[in-house]
């Protein structure tokens, strides 16, 4: 095929994606406007949004597709790639990355977003008092709520693998898993929950008083250890997770050298330091950062537990307060891209990590 026909059918082809790109942002907003605008009974409008959700993306793949198969082969290669990941991209775009350049816009701004304070509300957080508490909370989560978790998910998959009742033992660990952050904190605030007198429904304050003891508002009068009682909520969640993880890696490690270490004379503590370990190092760093990401963003169960209240606030729940509730737009603009400034880096190294192990 000659060069200038190549040319017409790349053209034709050029203005068919267009046209055909048009015609989807055109159809599908025109559907959108209708539930926007519908009277219908809301079931029947709920499981027609369904239906357009799933016939819609499949309509969108299907026509793009059939868009690119009129490319020449060898520009058609390289287009189709992006026709399945390019919505994904412009999606995450629009709700990631524009919010995020929005709320650094907003963080230079004053609590009405009409004057220009510059470094100001960045200044004012680390002379804040509040501030320097939570930040000093999430440290506390981030070191001990990561260490706990990963030390015991590590302990226990151990353990559990040489069990007899591993599967049993590890549904067990795992359960807590299959409820959210906002549940796990209603069921821990009954262990924890304290009224004066005697009588306690509380789980734990009925057990110390059960054997003598004096009923204790666990999450409210000992500051500012009652963040470790919030940290228990998280070790209960999370080290199902680095559990189900690790076991997964432990089983891969080759039985014949732990066999030949163990005729060498090592003890199952020497096999453990000097064999699992050095072999599960990556696992145990991509657990380790994926919990630390968790307990910089934890808000649900500090809110849910406390409020923040009684030295328990973090960043998330200042950020919620200052931008929510006060409405100071430019001082919570500022403490979700020091949230975000934190997060960063972990997240840079699990993808470092993920592209080593060929996840990408």
């Amino acid at each position: 095929m000659s060069s200038q026909a190549k040319q017409r059918i790349s053209m034709r082809a050029v203005l068919l994606s267009i046209g055909v790109l048009i015609a989807n942002i055109a159809v599908n907003g025109l559907i959108f406007m209708f539930f926007r605008d519908s009277t219908l009974n809301p079931l029947i409008t709920a499981v027609l949004a369904v239906l357009w959700g799933v016939l819609g993306v499949y309509l969108i793949y299907y026509t793009l597709t059939w868009a690119v198969e009129q490319y020449p082969d060898d520009i058609g290669k390289r287009v189709l790639p992006f026709i399945f990941i390019g919505p994904a991209v412009i999606l995450l775009g629009w709700l990631l990355v524009l919010p995020a350049l929005r709320t650094l816009y907003l963080s230079f701004f004053n609590a009405s977003s009409e004057k220009f304070v510059g470094l100001s509300n960045y200044a004012a957080i680390f002379s804040d008092h509040l501030m320097a508490t939570a930040l000093r909370n999430n440290l506390l989560w981030v070191f001990v709520g990561t260490l706990a978790c990963v030390a015991m998910g590590l302990l226990i998959a151990i353990l559990a693998d040489r069990s007899s009742y591993e599967k049993i033992a590890k549904s067990i660990i795992f359960m807590p898993m299959a409820i959210s952050f906002v549940a796990a904190g209603v069921i821990w605030k009954f262990i924890y929950y304290y009224q004066p007198g005697d009588e306690q429904i509380g789980l734990l304050n009925a057990i110390v008083t059960f054997f003598g003891g004096e009923p204790q508002a666990w999450t409210s009068m000992i500051q500012p250890w009652n963040n470790f009682f919030l940290i228990i909520i998280l070790i209960w969640m999370q080290t199902g997770f680095a559990m189900v993880i690790f076991s997964a890696a432990i089983k891969g490690v080759p039985e014949d050298i732990l066999e030949a270490a163990r005729v060498d004379g090592s003890n199952e503590v020497k096999i453990f330091f000097r064999i699992i370990i050095p072999y599960i190092s990556t696992t145990i760093l991509t657990v380790t950062t994926t919990i630390i990401v968790f307990t910089l963003k934890i808000f649900d169960v500090v809110m849910v537990m406390t409020g923040g209240q009684y030295d328990t606030e973090v960043v998330a729940t200042q950020f919620y307060r200052q931008f929510f509730m006060y409405r100071n737009f430019g001082y919570g603009s500022t403490l979700a891209i020091v949230l975000l400034i934190a997060v960063l880096p972990v997240i840079i190294i699990n993808l470092r990590q993920f592209r080593k192990q060929g996840g990408f």
